[in-house]
């Protein structure tokens, strides 16, 4: 068999969505719910930190992760000298470069969107505004190659290269035949017609929670066509984000990569079943398994609302105040190095970093006020924090805003990111 068919059912018969679009409006209303809960500036701090995340739990799924502080590393372009590990941080900081991007074009503001990537190319000048994409422009088969040139173009060109040596060409439709596990994948020369239907089928879908449960599928379906010599899944988990993103669901305050990397056996096998052939005449209508389609798309669905859930939780601004003193506990009583000085940092400045992390950005002379600490006291207490990441500050003479630095994420955020808490 072989043309659009031949991956047929892309999506479940009526008969078989129930259970489908019941999670799917849950996690339309959580994901809102969750928007509005953090607020732009606390949205804003954590975005950095969170597409840093996201990168390394992508790249972990295919066992070429790196450690956060090596990521980190990354981001102020300082490299292992072992050459794997250079590698890998490259590919940590592709992956950072290539969702900061695109998420741009998807919103329409990449001046934005780009700011906290230092040294990226930008496809639009910074604060040129760009029209919001729609959804239905993301299923284009020019957009999936566009993703994976986001993601290899940053690569150095001896670093697009697979295992076995294949140059990958970044945004290339693959030419020679493939196996994914047990999986063979189509012929190259059907590559292009597939995913003109795929894009069809998906962007056809009318309404939000139709269009949650599609990309679910088509998570699926992309990696079954395996359009690209390498970055297959790399490129099905940024479009999943994207299309989230676009559907305004994440707001950048979570992603489905971390509970795909943190249950990968399970999304792996997944994976796998969903390229099992139709069982009867009850399993769809397609050469493929509808149940195991519906089973991967169940699963996807409750991965990311597990997702939401969690973030939710760490957000509440009761137990997040809580946290942060916690944090500012802990500093003052493990005093480090600030220029000539030890650092100074006083539990009165609670409700001033607090106060940022909701408001927005404020006057230093404001935030020293807050703290009603005496001038001195405030100055160091405030060029402390700085010191340590929790407040930024593009000049010494600019207000100051909240940020997450990776070593405050074990007392911020616990369990968030459990392998960069290990080396806090």
């Amino acid at each position: 068999m072989s043309g659009p068919e031949v991956f047929q059912p892309l999506f479940p018969e009526g008969r078989a969505l129930a259970p489908l679009l019941e999670r799917a409006a849950s996690l339309v209303t959580e994901g809102h719910r969750l928007s509005g809960q953090a607020g732009q500036s606390l949205g804003a701090a954590l975005r950095p930190r969170l597409r840093a995340m996201s990168s390394y739990y992508t790249n972990k799924i295919e066992g070429q992760h790196t450690r956060p502080a090596d990521i980190e590393r990354a981001l102020a372009r300082v490299f292992d000298a072992d050459a794997r590990q250079a590698r890998k941080q490259r590919l940590a900081l592709a992956h950072m470069e290539a969702e900061a991007e695109l998420e741009g074009r998807v919103s329409g503001v990449p001046g934005e969107a780009h700011a906290a990537m230092p040294g990226e190319a930008h496809a639009a000048m910074p604060g040129e505004a760009l029209s919001t994409l729609p959804v239905e422009t993301l299923y284009e088969p020019d957009f999936i190659r566009g993703i994976h040139a986001a993601l290899y173009r940053r690569l150095p060109e001896t670093e697009r290269v697979t295992e076995d040596g294949e140059t990958v060409a970044p945004g290339a439709w693959r030419t020679e035949e493939v196996t994914a596990g047990r999986h063979l994948a189509p012929p190259p020369d059907e590559v292009a017609a597939l995913m003109a239907a795929w894009g069809a089928r998906y962007r056809s879908l009318p309404g939000t929670e139709l269009a949650v449960v599609g990309l679910a599928c088509a998570h699926h379906r992309l990696v079954w066509v395996h359009p690209f010599v390498d970055g297959n899944g790399r490129t099905a988990r940024l479009h999943s984000h994207l299309v989230l993103h676009a559907l305004g669901l994440s707001g950048g305050l979570w992603s489905p990569m971390r509970g795909l990397a943190r249950t990968h056996e399970a999304y792996y096998a997944r994976l796998s079943n969903a390229d099992l052939p139709r069982r009867n005449d009850l399993d769809g209508r397609g050469p493929l398994s509808q149940e195991e389609l519906v089973a991967f798309a169940a699963y996807f669905l409750d991965t990311c609302l597990d997702q939401v859930g969690f973030m939710r939780g760490m957000l509440e601004l009761g137990g997040l105040r809580a946290r942060m003193a916690d944090l500012l506990g802990y500093l003052a009583a493990h005093p480090w190095s600030v220029g000539s000085e030890r650092s100074v940092v006083k539990l009165e400045a609670l409700e001033a970093v607090h106060y940022t992390a909701i408001a927005g950005p404020v006057d230093r002379a404001r935030f020293m006020a807050m703290t009603g600490l005496p001038e001195r006291a405030a100055r160091r207490v405030l060029a402390s924090l700085i010191d340590f990441g929790l407040l930024t500050s593009a000049t010494s003479r600019a207000p100051v805003a909240f940020a997450v630095p990776l070593a405050s994420l074990r007392f911020l955020f616990p369990r968030l990111w459990p392998e960069a808490e290990a080396e806090g």
